[in-house]
């Protein structure tokens, strides 16, 4: 028995087995600490003469002092006559999906549900993640109990949206609206979100397992395009085209070849600050990307690119907005135009970054040489890489750089890639 705090909680130790400590302050209020180290906090009671017992949460999630707060709420229900484990067991199992969809969102919010990197999921993320739920999810299983769902729902789930069960074209706002679209790339992201869900249910307690469990996910067609050195070309030639004409504004231009050269994502380069570029160490040191803090290598085609734009008074962003201070949001919708423009129509910021990939692996670049130039997740080791073989990194990102330029400018010859 001892006061549960956070130093006993941090204190308790695996021993091989679970076991539990208790509160002595608190009577009923315990910690129980798995075999595998992890500790979730728990009340235990006596209602209509059982035992019984309400997990509060896990630590770390929650703190000892919130999870004390919690049980002195749950065991005041029970000194009032009530059964929170018996009324949560009723919740539970009327629950739909979409009820669950609901406490999912409610729980990414407070930041109790991890994302990579053992952090809390970005608001983009979690953007991304309410539309997969409003567009594909909520309507074809919304209605459904969780505790029924099985591995066949799921899978006629994927098909559905395979096939283009929920394509439409919704209105978003007074003149906006999205173009909800299937295909084998949707039903498979649409799947893995779906999956997380369904294990947040198993972690709360709602259902024993994951029915999205070995539900097979088609293959992402679209992940699979690149430019060849003819679509380069056009892309190259059209650039020059906009840029003459002014067609586009220059963070727009500007922007487009950044991403074919570095092999960025999209959201890299918008928010890409001049804080963030190190040209004497030839790469980018990006603050805040979709796998944390990342450290990139460029090429001299970058770096003479990058010294060659103004910078913006007031403004941090090396694409600023055309008004205020914050990024050139509309660097999406311009290179849509630009690649419609270069008969490339289809080809979006992931083709590029998909193209520059392989490039490398074209010069005989490893996996992990090429996943630490374009930050590829599941390649962590960039910042590493850097700092010990920089030589090594940034002679490669200079390579793959100036193959590209070449098929941009329609020839490998030094003096005409100054004109790019």
């Amino acid at each position: 028995m001892a006061r549960i705090t956070k130093r006993v909680v941090d204190a308790a130790e695996p021993l091989g087995r679970d076991y539990f400590i208790w509160c002595d302050e608190l009577p009923g209020f315990g910690l129980r600490v798995f075999a595998s180290g992890r500790r979730s906090y728990l009340v235990q009671y006596r209602s209509s003469g059982r035992s019984r017992r309400v997990t509060i949460g896990l630590h770390g999630v929650l703190t000892a002092d919130e999870a004390r707060r919690e049980a002195k709420s749950l065991l005041g229900r029970v000194a009032r006559g009530e059964d929170p484990a018996e009324e949560r067991n009723a919740r539970r199992s009327a629950m739909t999906v979409a009820e669950l969809c609901n406490a999912y969102l409610a729980a990414t919010d407070k930041g109790l549900i991890m994302g990579k990197g053992g952090k809390p999921k970005k608001a983009s993320t979690l953007y991304v993640d309410r539309g997969r739920i409003e567009r594909h999810i909520s309507p074809l299983l919304g209605s459904r109990l969780v505790k029924d769902l099985t591995v066949s729902h799921v899978q006629r789930f994927v098909r559905d949206v395979q096939t283009g069960k929920t394509a439409a074209v919704v209105k978003t706002g007074f003149r906006g609206k999205a173009v909800v679209e299937g295909g084998p790339g949707a039903a498979a992201r649409t799947v893995g979100l779906l999956g997380g869900i369904l294990t947040y249910a198993v972690s709360e307690g709602i259902i024993p397992h994951n029915p999205a469990t070995g539900v097979k996910r088609p293959a992402d067609l679209k992940r699979t395009r690149r430019l060849n050195a003819e679509e380069y070309g056009a892309l190259g030639q059209t650039l020059k085209a906009v840029e003459a004409e002014e067609a586009e504004r220059w963070q727009a231009v500007a922007g487009v070849r950044l991403l074919a050269l570095t092999g960025c994502r999209l959201g890299e380069i918008v928010k890409l600050r001049w804080s963030e570029v190190d040209a004497v160490g030839s790469c980018l040191r990006l603050e805040d990307t979709k796998e944390g803090s990342s450290v990139r290598p460029i090429g001299n085609a970058v770096t003479a690119l990058l010294a060659a734009l103004p910078h913006t008074p007031g403004s941090p962003y090396v694409l600023p907005a055309t008004r205020g201070t914050g990024p050139f949001v509309s660097l999406s919708n311009a290179l849509e135009r630009i690649m419609g423009r270069a008969g490339l129509a289809g080809v979006s910021a992931h083709t590029l970054r998909h193209s520059f990939a392989s490039m490398a692996a074209d010069l005989g670049y490893s996996d992990s040489a090429i996943g630490a130039m374009i930050g590829h997740a599941g390649h962590g080791m960039t910042s590493r890489y850097i700092h010990h073989l920089d030589t090594v990194l940034v002679g490669a990102a200079n390579r793959v750089s100036e193959q590209i330029m070449a098929s941009l400018v329609l020839c490998g010859e030094t003096d005409r890639q100054t004109n790019f």
